[in-house]
């Protein structure tokens, strides 16, 4: 199978209780080791759309990456916007334990599926969009997806029959309806986006969990999944 948590936001080399945020922080980790173990088999996938760790250097985040590690199953991580320890991907790469697969505008082929993804960003129109400093990182994390995406296409031409899934921090849709990266996903043919980023209860519209032109989008923050990953994908490419 694959799964999917996202927003880990460890901390065990560093200062940063997430129970500040409120009371069903308090030893989070312990809440998402419970769940993981209970559902995922080590023959699994586990698709992780970024914001894994707050160390602000790459040998800082070693405890949360080996933390990561010792769980069950093959974790697809990915950049999120707090991920400040994510240095260049050779450096990532190079840090990761086993079990650990950085993704970065481009593809990985699993046993289950192709995964893609890019980390994404604000979407013009949302709260905190500035045209002016925001624009150019959105239009260039599109062309990002893009990239990741042609990626996928080139595994799929030896493995046609698997589904390509996509991963990415930001939100790549709108309540209101599809965006320039829900184009994006639907042209490539995806068959479900996984992403994060997102913590209050106010900014959980359902909406924001759909099926869009072909592609069914799934908000997989670790609070809003009550800390347990939730299934993306069984055997055989079914949702």
């Amino acid at each position: 199978m694959i799964w999917s948590i996202s927003d880990l936001h460890l901390s065990f080399a560093s200062d940063k209780p997430m129970d500040i945020f409120g009371p069903h922080w308090v030893n989070h980790h312990s809440k998402i080791e419970d769940n993981w173990r209970s559902l995922v088999a080590p023959t699994d996938t586990i698709l992780v759309p970024g914001d894994i760790s707050w160390a602000m250097k790459l040998e800082q985040a070693a405890e949360d990456l080996q933390w990561l590690a010792s769980l069950p199953g093959t974790k697809l991580i990915l950049k999120g916007n707090h991920d400040y320890w994510w240095d260049s991907i050779g450096r990532v790469r190079d840090a990761l334990p086993d079990s650990v697969l950085a993704l970065q505008n481009d593809a990985v082929a699993t046993e289950e599926a192709i995964v893609a993804g890019s980390r994404g960003w604000l979407l013009p129109g949302t709260p905190g969009f500035d045209e002016e400093t925001d624009r150019k990182v959105y239009e260039r994390e599109l062309l990002r997806l893009g990239m990741s995406l042609e990626a996928a296409a080139r595994l799929r031409r030896s493995a046609p029959t698997k589904p390509i899934i996509a991963m990415m921090h930001y939100p790549p849709i709108l309540e209101s309806g599809p965006t320039a990266f829900s184009r994006t996903l639907s042209k490539a043919c995806v068959t479900a986006c996984v992403y994060g980023h997102l913590h209050l209860e106010g900014e959980w519209p359902e909406g924001l969990n759909c099926v869009l032109d072909g592609v069914r989008y799934m908000l997989t923050s670790c609070d809003y999944t009550d800390f347990r990953p939730v299934r993306v994908l069984q055997t055989g490419g079914e949702p």
